[in-house]
């Protein structure tokens, strides 16, 4: 009897000892320094650092309702790894930046329907750069439309999965940022079987169309500055040439 009661008090010795080391571990590691810096008489900044002093975590509350809306995470000498933020103030995260080693923009995911998903991601090359947009239009967790942007982070490409079947069946082209064709994929084979021409970014001035899908056009259509259609031209014979020519 007198060992089992030993046994007991030992445990509970143990428990009293770790729930103090807990205790104490946490307030080691959980310094944090409150800022009011607007001078209102209200705390609007925490910094979260290390024993050693180092800052690890800046909450903010920058529009000064006693809301946390912007969270920043640091490593190291204050690199900044990732910053989060609650853009329409509601209480919940809604867009998330991450930083590379170098702390230069690498990613920005976005809720942009505010519906607690992610739907929106841009992408950012080393130098800080814009690469594309990745853009989850539906809400099923894929891709459905994917923007790329040339050297001078001007728009020259997007993608889209217009059914959201998983494959691309629409790709338009841009030049100087102004649409210049459109492909579009009406059989679902991952191939563009109809190539639309624009002028001035938005007067349509040409359609090609395969319509037997072997790669090569075989009807045109041309449309005066109007966008009126003014001729049809067509390959019946598949041999590359029009042998059909309809003036409107």
């Amino acid at each position: 009897m007198k060992i089992k009661l030993f046994f007991k008090s030992l445990r509970f010795v143990w428990f009293c000892l770790f729930f103090l080391l807990y205790v104490n571990s946490i307030q080691a590691f959980a310094d944090v320094a409150k800022i009011d810096s607007n001078f209102d008489g209200k705390m609007d900044q925490w910094r979260h650092t290390t024993p050693e002093g180092v800052v690890f975590k800046i909450e903010h509350d920058t529009n000064f309702d006693g809301m946390i809306d912007q969270v920043e995470h640091f490593k190291g000498d204050k690199i900044l790894v990732k910053a989060e933020f609650d853009t329409d103030k509601n209480g919940k995260i809604d867009q998330i930046q991450h930083y590379n080693n170098q702390g230069k923009l690498k990613r920005i995911e976005k809720d942009t329907k505010n519906a607690g998903r992610f739907d929106w991601n841009e992408i950012f090359d080393s130098n800080g750069k814009i690469e594309r947009i990745e853009i989850d239009e539906n809400g099923d967790g894929n891709i459905d439309i994917r923007q790329f942007f040339d050297d001078n982070q001007k728009l020259r490409q997007t993608d889209y999965d217009t059914d959201f079947n998983g494959s691309t069946d629409r790709w338009d082209y841009f030049v100087n940022e102004h649409l210049e064709k459109v492909g579009f994929d009406t059989n679902s084979d991952q191939k563009p079987d109809q190539w639309q021409y624009f002028k001035d970014g938005n007067v349509l001035v040409k359609v090609e169309n395969d319509t037997n899908f072997d790669g090569k056009p075989d009807r045109w259509e041309t449309f005066n500055s109007s966008g009126k259609l003014i001729r049809i031209e067509a390959d019946r014979n598949f041999d590359g040439k029009p042998d059909m020519v309809q003036d409107q």
